[in-house]
């Protein structure tokens, strides 16, 4: 059994309507330090985000969230120009925005298996 380590994660969410503030989980991004790991989980539900924006950009929300899951899963050394790894990544992605794709707040949590609970929290959270 692999010793546990800490982690944290940010929901991604699509803000259809900025000015209302409401909002649809499509994603989770989960950093794990000791185990220099960092992925994105991504579940799009189409009709939702068309529920709240009839005339939403679903191709551009599709091409914005795999350009997450891509950086995240990209060489350190391509992504980091300044040295600070998969944390730096980390931090630009889950930096607050006023954009139609943002990150939720940052949350810890313990994992013995980071791949595992990133699908077990978009399960949760998302699906």
């Amino acid at each position: 059994m692999s010793a546990l380590v800490p982690f944290e994660y940010a929901v991604l969410r699509v803000m259809p309507r900025v000015d209302r503030g409401e909002c649809i989980n499509v994603g989770l991004v989960l950093y794990c330090q000791r185990r220099d790991y960092l992925d994105a989980a991504i579940h799009i539900d189409d009709d939702r985000l068309r529920a709240i924006d009839p005339d939403i950009d679903v191709e551009g929300i599709h091409t914005a969230l795999e350009a997450i899951a891509t950086l995240c899963r990209a060489d350190v050394a391509v992504t980091s120009r300044h040295g600070g790894g998969r944390g730096s990544v980390f931090g630009w992605i889950t930096a607050p925005r006023s954009t139609v794709v943002q990150a939720g707040p940052v949350h810890p949590g313990i994992t013995a298996d980071p791949a595992a609970d990133l699908q077990r929290l978009l399960d949760r959270l998302v699906r």
